[in-house]
């Protein structure tokens, strides 16, 4: 069976990611949301207190696509990413995350600092 890497962030991989993900975690295909779930994802509702009802189609499209022990990268709004580690974990997905090295950089340009920070993947780490 093919082992799938499922994207709920709000970004594409980068190359780094890629490579990273099938050497170290045996990825073979990357899976990223369908558009209107992927608006969804990045339009987590600020003012809702309970978001399980929001959540429920991402949820659903998991449970119709993914398999026990696919990958499932988890990134963004604090409270829907929590939702969803509880939510693969009950069903036997492997919750991940990118963790990232920052680089700073900052210019004088006509008086002004402007400052700029680059962030590197490094790893991914299992919630």
């Amino acid at each position: 069976m093919t082992k799938k890497m499922f994207l709920l962030f709000s970004h594409k991989l980068t190359p780094k990611q890629i490579l990273d993900a099938k050497s170290s975690l045996q990825v073979e295909e990357f899976v990223y949301l369908p558009e209107k779930l992927q608006t969804l994802w990045s339009n987590i509702p600020p003012h809702n207190i309970d978001i399980d009802a929001y959540l429920l189609p991402i949820k659903n499209f998991l449970v119709k696509n993914a398999n026990k022990d696919d990958i499932v990268l988890i990134q963004g709004d604090f409270g829907a990413v929590y939702n969803m580690i509880v939510f693969s974990k009950q069903r036997g997905f492997i919750p991940v995350y990118s963790t990232t090295k920052r680089f700073v950089e900052e210019k004088v340009i006509d008086g002004k600092v402007e400052k700029s920070s680059v962030f590197e993947h490094v790893m991914f780490r299992r919630y």
